[in-house]
């Protein structure tokens, strides 16, 4: 028996509802949502309720915002009460710091028109009667703090989603799905109906691996035992209560109704299997488990004395998913065609939901959401991460983390060694400190005991990494680079496809590296890439890291949606890759070769095969670091040999081994983009400041139209390159730019230029109608960071090498 929907959605709780109201808010209205017991009880109906629009970033903290503004509005759009309330909220820091991490999200909350205040002790003592604040050396105020009930809120959603003619099914379990040519194309039930459908949307929370499964979609969370406790009604309780996290602590405190709630986020969380028995009942509550909450309950007492005079009520054991990275997953699955995923919220998905269900609908119906959401992307993620083996160890740390200090450059402890290049070994040997930014071990720097451990300053790998990148420009340097994205595009209309996706002309002669970028219908950024012409029909693609899965997925699509002649093959883990960079380079690498690399014979932008020692490898001349330099491709079993025969060739050349930050800073020293940070999907090149790799003479691209419209009309902001004067604060991300005392935009990147010893970041500044670059450059700029206003000096130029002299010379010129 067959049933029939545009649309299906699997679970019943407030993201999958949310969804479901926000579809009806846009007018689709053909879409079944299944619930395999009643609505809400998986995890909703036990959520804490806090609502807390406030995050470390602009799009995460938009997200979360649209909640204050959709919770007090449900009951007049539905008629049902949402419980919502606004409390007010306290981030207690007990180190100084945890006030450096305050003060730099409170200028998040500036930036969004959130009421945010830093405030000193007997504030605290002010803001909520009966603190202790002992040990408490500052706070953020947050006025727009709040609450709601999460099962009303369910109901709120579930109602004007029957009203718009949504069918929700409760007690209709999902068993499996029908998949045709690599896109979703239906739902089967436990009741033996199939649903045939388009869309599947994963809302399934804790539950949201297993049904993955069913479809051989990867879903990387984790459910744990996650526990609060609530107490009997205390007399005289403040009214309202407002949110207190004491985060050095690890711990949340609210009101309920004269009651309160303590509840924490619990290192080495108790894995809970979702998939056994215990895991099919509705409404599910565990064992209790004093053992695992004394800390936090010791922690609450200290926070709020009174507490010790009354008695608890209830202890609710529930389970929660988290994500490895502790941000939640959505989007379209990379792996198969209109497979959505919407779970994973790290215990935060009543709160999320009503960002999150927009969010959803918007990529559902637009084709992309309206907030650059690739930090929650669930293409950001592989198959190997949704192993359960890797998202158990992970769970060590992970929640946790949701309350421990955010370090900068913080690297994962728990859930390490899962991806090495061949290249680990001999790294490991020379003293490499390791980290795992996109999932790959990678060198971060090379150093002692001495450039370890995390700070909010001064960081103290930084004259490591400033000693390799002057042995860099000196010599030569050599980078890790295996992580690298590779993709191969072959067949009749390979070149058909990449002069469509690309916005540079790729179609050039066997052997030329281009660098471009591959665009979206509005003239967004997919894809930051350099293409190398690999024969008549063949193309090689390098990309970033982070991006492997979507990057892939994207350019596979495409293909398929024009019907091309072409096979898509993802290389990476068939080879490993060195950067070799540096005045030296050329001349080590000759020694070493017989194929003749002079500037004559091997431009800038060339690549070919070349030998090294026994291997072929492939070579090509481009640099992310600004020096002379090539990117040596070598099939994984050749790897060791290739290292080994260029590092005992290196020491007539001052070879030294160079860590990723170094890398970092070097780029950041030329002002070249980072996709994911400076550039994205909402950003084009004509703002980027790229609009040297579009070709405007070639025929159609993806996005030329949207670019066009543009470049007449006029851009309404551009990337900016700029420099601290005087000072070396610590440059992230998202710092706000004030330019002739205004807010003008916020940082992109930011961090230590390692040859030139300069602070240094990137970011978009608004633009007046008709304004040009030498109005731009010719304004006064300042950041603030942690709370101090810095000079900030506009670079029309890179400061290091800025007419691009030393990556282009030759090795004679270098010499």
């Amino acid at each position: 028996m067959n049933d029939s929907a545009r649309i299906v959605i699997i679970g019943g709780g407030v993201i999958g509802l949310s969804t479901a109201y926000h579809l009806a808010e846009a007018g689709v209205g053909d879409v079944v949502l299944l619930e395999r017991h009643q609505l809400t009880s998986g995890t909703s109906w036990h959520a804490a309720g806090i609502v807390g629009p406030l995050r470390a970033s602009l799009n995460l903290t938009r997200l979360a915002q649209y909640a204050t503004e959709l919770f007090p509005r449900l009951e007049e759009l539905t008629g049902q009460a949402s419980g919502y309330r606004r409390t007010g909220g306290l981030w207690l820091a007990r180190h100084p710091e945890r006030m450096d991490e305050l003060k730099r999200i409170a200028h998040m909350g500036d930036v969004c028109g959130l009421t945010v205040e830093i405030i000193g002790p007997a504030a605290v003592t002010e803001r909520v009667s009966g603190v202790g604040a002992d040990g408490i050396v500052g706070a953020l105020w947050v006025d727009e703090d709040g609450q709601a009930s999460p099962v009303d809120i369910c109901a709120a959603y579930a109602k004007r989603v029957r009203s718009a003619g949504i069918r929700i099914l409760e007690g209709a379990a999902c068993t499996g799905f029908i998949a045709r040519n690599g896109r979703i194309a239906g739902v089967n039930l436990a009741s033996g109906i199939t649903i045939d459908c388009e869309i599947v949307v994963n809302c399934a929370g804790a539950w949201a691996r297993g049904i993955g499964a069913l479809a051989n979609v990867p879903v990387p969370l984790q459910a744990v035992e996650h526990m609060y406790v609530v107490t009997e009604p205390i007399a005289g309780l403040q009214d309202p209560f407002p949110i207190l996290r004491d985060l050095d602590e690890g711990i949340y405190i609210k009101g309920d109704s004269g009651k309160l709630v303590l509840g924490g986020f619990e290192p080495n969380a108790k894995l809970f299997d979702v998939r056994g028995p215990a895991g099919d009942r509705p409404f599910l509550e565990l064992p209790e488990d004093w053992e695992q909450f004394e800390p936090f309950m010791s922690a609450g007492l200290k926070l709020l004395p009174a507490m010790s005079e009354t008695g608890i009520r209830h202890f609710m054991n529930g389970p929660e998913s988290f994500t490895p990275d502790t941000r939640p997953l959505m989007g379209e699955s990379p792996y198969l065609r209109g497979f959505f995923v919407a779970a994973g919220f790290n215990s935060t998905g009543m709160m999320s939901s009503a960002g999150a269900g927009k969010a959803m609908a918007e990529w559902i119906v637009d084709g992309e959401p309206g907030l650059d959401l690739w930090a929650l992307d669930i293409a950001r993620f592989d198959r190997s991460a949704a192993a359960r083996s890797f998202v158990g160890a992970r769970m060590e740390e992970a929640v946790a983390d949701l309350f421990h200090m955010h370090w900068p450059y913080k690297q994962a402890t728990a859930g390490r060694d899962v991806r090495r290049s061949a290249f680990h070994r001999t790294f490991a040997e020379a003293g490499a400190v390791f980290g795992a930014p996109t999932g790959w071990e990678r060198p971060l720097w090379f150093g002692g005991a001495e450039t370890r451990g995390y700070c909010v300053g001064a960081q103290k790998w930084w004259s490591a990494a400033r000693n390799e990148a002057e042995r860099m420009a000196q010599g030569v340097g050599v980078f890790e680079l295996s992580p690298f994205t590779k993709i191969d595009v072959r067949g009749r209309d390979a070149a058909a496809l990449m002069e469509r996706l690309c916005a540079a002309d790729v179609d050039r002669s066997e052997g030329c590296a281009v660098y471009t970028q591959m665009l979206n219908t509005r003239g967004g950024i997919e894809a930051d890439v350099t293409v190398t012409r690999d024969g008549e029909d063949a193309f090689r693609i390098i990309s970033g890291a982070a991006t492997r899965q979507k990057d892939l997925a994207w350019i596979s699509r495409r293909a398929e949606d024009l019907g091309l002649a072409v096979s898509v093959f993802d290389a990476t883990s068939a080879e490993a890759v060195l950067g070799v960079m540096g005045p030296g380079s050329c001349t080590l690498l000759q020694n070493l070769t017989d194929a003749d690399l002079s500037d004559a014979a091997f431009p800038f932008s060339t690549s070919r095969r070349i030998d090294i020692g026994t291997a072929n490898v492939r070579a090509t001349r481009i640099s992310f670091v600004g020096e002379l330099g090539f990117e040596l491709y070598a099939p994984v079993e050749h790897a060791e040999s290739v290292l080994a025969a260029i590092a005992s060739a290196g020491g007539a050349h001052g070879l030294v081994f160079c860590g990723h930050y170094a890398l970092d800073g070097c780029r950041l020293e030329k002002g070249y983009c980072h996709w994911g940070h400076d550039i994205g999907p909402k950003d084009t090149p004509l703002e980027a400041g790229l609009s040297f790799a579009v070709s405007w003479k070639k025929g159609d691209f993806l996005g030329r139209e949207a670019l066009l419209k543009q470049k007449a009309e006029g851009v309404q902001r551009r990337l900016m390159h700029f420099a601290v004067d005087g000072a070396n604060p610590l440059l992230l991300h998202d710092e706000p730019i004030y330019r002739n005392g205004k807010l003008a935009g916020l940082t992109t990147s930011g961090g230590l230029g390692v040859r030139t010893g300069l602070s240094l970041c990137l970011g978009y500044v608004a633009l007046d109608p008709g304004e040009t670059k030498t109005q731009l450059l010719a304004c006064d700029y300042e950041i603030t960071v942690a709370g101090v206003r810095y000079k900030l000096r506009p670079l029309d130029k890179p400061p290091y090498d800025p007419t691009g002299s030393r990556m282009r010379a030759s090795a004679e010129e270098n010499s």
